[in-house]
């Protein structure tokens, strides 16, 4: 039996989302606590890879398990083995055509900014922290050239192992609430480190470094080199994972939102 899981995590003290071979990862804590219910190994395929420090609270896994359990027994019993700082929210049976990674139509990503002049205590492993102040309509000028269907090689890793860079933005918005800025990037998929990338550049027209039509040349370079600094992984989370409606999933996880 196939069953699909809505995972949340707090990426800080975790090497990313993949098994390794040492450090302490999401993957490897999830499998160990769902084992324990199944009472078998098994293996997770999620929806998105997440790096080192990247939190989600809307990430999509499945399983393959002949375990007969309810969908409550997985969340309460795998939940009482996990670490504070994973849970599970909800577990549904599916199909088994369905796949977490490659049924997946769209990924939403929030990345979090705190703009303001001092550090926080509270908030240094949840947000971005930037202390010039930003402009938003510069940052929403900018974000406009990068919509629709493009080759994203100049927002991605140098280790990015994707097959190709084209990728297709359908929103990337920026609001400020008070003292926070959020930047909502939803995509058919993403590149490695493509939306710390976005967030990077955008911070820089934000400050004044840049101007706005600046975006639209670092996407045509096709030159990883020209996007400046990759922002910290600290203010990114996976929020939501849309599939067809056949499958009945829900829509995704609650969206980090601090106030003003």
């Amino acid at each position: 039996m196939r069953i699909a899981l809505g995972v949340e995590y707090d990426g800080t003290d975790f090497c990313g989302w993949q098994r390794q071979h040492s450090g302490r990862t999401v993957q490897g804590c999830l499998e160990q606590a769902l084992a324990k219910v199944a009472d078998h190994e098994l293996k997770t395929v999620c929806a998105g890879r997440t790096d080192t420090g990247v939190h989600a609270t809307g990430q999509v896994v499945h399983i393959d398990s002949h375990a007969q359990r309810d969908p409550k027994a997985w969340i309460r019993g795998s939940n009482a083995n996990l670490p504070a700082d994973i849970r599970i929210q909800w577990a549904t049976p599916i199909d088994a055509d369905f796949h977490a990674r490659f049924s997946a139509r769209r990924r939403h990503y929030r990345y979090a900014i705190l703009n303001v002049p001092w550090r926080s205590a509270l908030l240094r492993d949840r947000t971005y922290w930037e202390y010039v102040p930003l402009d938003v309509a510069r940052m929403t000028e900018a974000a406009r050239h990068l919509l629709g269907e493009h080759d994203f090689s100049s927002f991605r890793a140098a280790a990015c192992q994707a097959k190709h860079p084209v990728r297709t933005l359908y929103r990337l918005d920026v609001v400020r609430q008070g003292n926070f800025l959020y930047i909502d990037v939803v995509a058919n998929a993403f590149l490695h480190h493509m939306v710390r990338c976005i967030a990077g550049v955008l911070i820089r027209v934000g400050r004044g470094e840049a101007a706005p039509g600046w975006t639209a040349e670092v996407l045509a370079a096709r030159d990883r080199t020209l996007s400046g600094v990759t922002a910290s992984a600290a203010g990114l989370y996976l929020v939501a994972v849309r599939y067809p409606e056949r499958f009945g999933l829900p829509e995704g996880g609650w969206l980090p939102d601090y106030g003003g």
